[in-house]
């Protein structure tokens, strides 16, 4: 897609989600978020599990062999775990402003969070809310 790297992680993604060949991940039913079906998900591409269960691996999409870590480089990209309306076993699903369907144009906004960017980020995050502040305590 357009004016991003082909070989970094964002494109990446985008091939597999649109790709029909690949089976575990794909759009949730809006076009705003992905659906990765884990155990499918690391045979096909990751490599692991029993040889013979499921379609082979695409070698060389990612490099890593850990699902853990995918995860991190969806997190170091901005995205976001939604939590279901039911849990399913190993159905994740994950979303980013910035990667939607039919628009690859927003693509070239996904950028890696930089050290500052995530330190910044997880101290907004460590705060609490203003509601779960105890009565009394300043601002």
């Amino acid at each position: 897609p357009g004016s991003v790297n082909p070989d970094a992680f964002p494109a990446k993604l985008w091939r597999l989600v649109n790709s029909p060949s690949v089976t575990s991940v794909r759009w949730d039913a809006r076009g705003e978020g992905l659906l990765i079906l884990q155990p499918r998900f690391e045979r096909e591409l990751l490599g692991l599990g029993p040889p013979g269960q499921g379609p082979p691996a695409a070698p060389g999409v990612f490099r890593t062999r850990s699902f853990a870590s995918f995860v991190r480089q969806l997190n170091l990209y901005g995205f976001h775990k939604v939590l279901p309306a039911q849990p399913g076993e190993g159905l994740h699903h994950f979303q980013s402003p910035y990667f939607r369907r039919d628009r690859p144009d927003l693509l070239a906004r996904l950028q890696r969070l930089t050290k500052a960017k995530r330190a910044k980020l997880a101290a907004v995050l460590e705060l609490p809310a203003r509601s779960q502040r105890p009565l009394g305590s300043p601002h």
